[in-house]
């Protein structure tokens, strides 16, 4: 096989040309096999594996600097500087990361993991490498559907300045992880479908390239070219020379064109298309499906181990669904996520009332305040670690208007295989800072619909954390109705009082039962509200418990936990608070339960700190 003889940088070069197709199905059919079994990102790098191979023919690397917008297609990348061997262990809890990591590989120079910051990325380097007087390349790799993304054009804007080398490519595949969405990819159409200007300039500059005379002519006159030929031509209009489209799946062609990208004394925009999911028919058929895959089996693409319980998202699904029957005033909001946020059976039913934002989740956010000011309930669905790009116009366009805005906070807590980019672990943190911020998170499927109801009758903001995964169905006997900064009391005793937010409710209820074996008292309260807290409970507790234990997923510092310690500090109660969350890191990659094992929030961790707490 020629993938055995590609064991470090550079062993690519030794691959003769005629072999770089078969080169490219034995990667394909390497991914398809590892991704099958780990999970992983597949659509995506099935699209790329071409485009990476001319990446690594071109430039020297790890001279040569790549940076991969998100990351998440970087599998190939990784194969070709020395990693296959470790892809048996893809997301895993001490395996390799599924996106690039710096401790990983000199080849991989950026920590990466959400979208639209690769150019900004590249212009850091590039600035950095002229004042050091260094002649290297830096790339970056940008989605059409980063594209989306308003970072992106922040920084094409300075890109455009440039009087020195800088490659952009843009991977075009007509997707991010649904399809993209809004003006960017209207233009890109009319790029795709321009071949006759391309074919034109390619033949000509080919054929002249020694007449500078001739050629300089035909560069000033080439803007009505390409406004007859390529509707706008949006990126030379900025001062970005453009290069494209070129074939994303022929390797010579897209080495020849980074070659002379690399020639040219300014930005260059490489325009490549791919197909997402290439070479494998089901990621072919369904990108999305098999954007983040779960391990599945290859002869169908059927996942291995099929869901048979419904999860959050699909409970949030038929809630929003409900909702937006009983009230026309409804409208769902996503950033690129319909699919994953459970979003897409209220686009098919209300078209007219759901928005695609495109990977942009600050506009998002804004976009969500102005249809509040004019008399609509947005629910802005978004994963929690990609709501903090949107900081600021939570806390200046909604919360200090005080508008009724729900952020439907998806992928809260530990999300497991992503890795640090992903983990949802700090909305607690910075959303309960807010004025007239209401945050709340539910203990299981029953209460997230009651307060997706209360949420879009509140008048205020409110957000509602809920975790990736199965959606818990225990407890449903206690559902009392959801009230304004009030917990919910599910067993009462005294001594030890466990007061849990949202999925660490499930893992209290273990601790209480370890908690009886062991002869102690133990109040279980589902706590409900992150902000306000209920400060009437606490006080109560504090008479007849002589420790309060507060869990969440989310890390210490400004989190719940130090909510309810505050308001026992400040007046003075004489009650121990032991707060169970994460410390102050960046959590990795790996399995849920490993993680939760690891950072010692898990049932039997928190029981023996409770044991260690009480025998003091």
């Amino acid at each position: 096989m020629l993938l055995d003889q590609i064991n470090s940088t550079g062993d690519i070069k030794q691959i003769p040309q005629s072999k770089y197709p078969e080169l490219a199905q034995e990667i394909r059919d390497f991914l398809i096999e590892k991704i099958s079994v780990t999970g992983g990102h597949l659509a995506s790098n099935l699209g790329a594996v071409e485009l990476t191979m001319a990446l690594h023919l071109a430039l020297d690397l790890p001279k040569d600097k790549i940076i991969w917008d998100v990351g998440h297609q970087s599998y190939t990348h990784k194969i070709l500087t020395g990693r296959k061997d470790k892809f048996d262990t893809l997301r895993q809890f001490g395996g390799l990361s599924g996106f690039p990591k710096r401790c990983e590989s000199d080849t991989d120079v950026f920590d990466t993991g959400h979208s639209s910051t690769s150019i900004s990325a590249g212009l850091g380097m590039v600035k950095a490498r002229d004042l050091m007087g260094e002649d290297y390349a830096v790339v970056s790799v940008i989605g059409d559907g980063s594209l989306t993304g308003g970072l992106a054009y922040e920084a094409l804007n300075n890109a455009a300045k440039l009087e020195t080398n800088y490659i952009i490519i843009l991977n075009d595949n007509e997707m991010s992880i649904s399809e993209s969405v809004g003006g960017m990819n209207k233009y890109l159409n009319s790029v795709r479908t321009a071949e006759g200007y391309l074919n034109l300039k390619e033949d000509v500059y080919a054929q002249l390239s020694s007449n500078h005379k001739v050629v300089n002519g035909i560069r000033r006159a080439k803007n009505s070219f390409k406004q007859l030929f390529v509707p706008g031509m949006v990126f030379e209009n900025l001062g970005i020379t453009y290069l494209g489209p070129v074939d994303g799946h022929n390797v010579a062609a897209l080495e020849r064109t980074i070659k002379e990208a690399r020639k040219v004394k300014k930005a260059v925009m490489i325009h490549v298309m791919t197909k997402k999911g290439k070479g494998y028919e089901p990621a072919e058929r369904h990108p999305a499906r098999f954007h983040g895959t779960e391990p599945f089996l290859v002869e169908n693409g059927i996942p291995r181990n099929p869901r048979t319980t419904a999860n959050y998202q699909d409970i949030f699904s038929t809630v929003m669904c409900k909702l937006g029957a009983r009230d026309d005033k409804v409208v769902a909001i996503t950033a690129a996520m319909a699919d994953g946020t459970g979003l897409k059976r209220f686009r098919n039913m209300y078209p007219d009332r759901f928005v695609d934002a495109g990977i942009a989740e600050e506009h998002a956010v804004s976009f969500a305040a102005g249809l509040a000011i004019g008399g609509y309930k947005p629910v802005f669905a978004v994963y929690s670690s990609f709501l903090q790009r949107a900081y600021d116009q939570i806390l200046e366009d909604v919360c200090l208007q005080n508008l009724h805005v729900t952020f439907a906070i998806d992928r809260a807590g530990l999300v497991g295989s992503d890795g640090e980019t992903h983990q949802g672990i700090f909305d607690i943190s910075y959303l309960t800072s807010m004025p007239n911020m209401t945050v709340m998170a539910p203990k299981n499927k029953w209460e997230l619909s009651d307060m997706l109801k209360f949420a879009t009758c509140h008048n205020g903001p409110v957000a509602i954390r809920y975790p990736r995964g199965n959606a818990y169905d225990g407890l449903k006997e206690y559902r009392q109705e959801v009230e304004l900064g009030k917990c919910e009391v599910i067993y009462e005793e005294k001594d030890v009082c466990l007061l849990a937010l949202g999925s660490m409710v499930k893992i209290a209820e273990s601790v209480r039962d370890k908690l009886k074996q062991n002869g102690i008292n133990c109040t279980l309260v589902n706590a409900r509200f992150a902000k306000p807290i209920d400060t009437d409970y606490i006080h109560m507790a504090t008479g007849n418990h002589k420790l309060i234990v507060t869990m969440e997923e989310n890390v210490a510092h400004g989190g719940f936990g130090e909510l309810v310690r505050d308001y026992i500090d400040q007046n003075r109660l004489d009650t121990y608070v032991l707060s169970i969350a994460i410390g102050d890191e960046f959590v990795t990659h790996g399995n849920v339960d490993i993680l939760r094992k690891e950072l010692g929030i898990d049932a039997d961790s928190v029981a023996n700190k409770i044991l260690m707490e009480i025998r003091r």
